[in-house]
């Protein structure tokens, strides 16, 4: 009988906790999915802006890439005001 010592190149004691861990990996590998509802594609659709708003959002914009568009500051600070006290 011949003994080797503990320096064996074929014995790997962890092999068989090693193949199934493997096995497990395979198993759980799946690809994620989205799938979007009717609804909420609905919402989606609804919530694009009507062309009357989105002119106007493109008025103010140019006015204030041009400089034209000036704030009233009392306006904005009673506005402030009363967003804060509400809470």
């Amino acid at each position: 009988m011949k003994i080797n010592g503990p320096n064996q190149t074929n014995f790997n004691p962890y092999k068989n906790q090693i193949q199934k861990q493997q096995d497990y990996a395979k198993d759980i590998k799946k690809e994620d999915q989205l799938q979007i509802s009717s609804q909420a594609k609905q919402l989606q659709e609804n919530e694009k802006p009507e062309p009357k708003r989105a002119e106007y959002v493109q008025d103010i914009k140019k006015a204030v890439e041009s400089g034209e568009y000036l704030v009233n500051p009392e306006k904005t600070a009673q506005k402030m005001i009363s967003f804060w006290s509400k809470q």
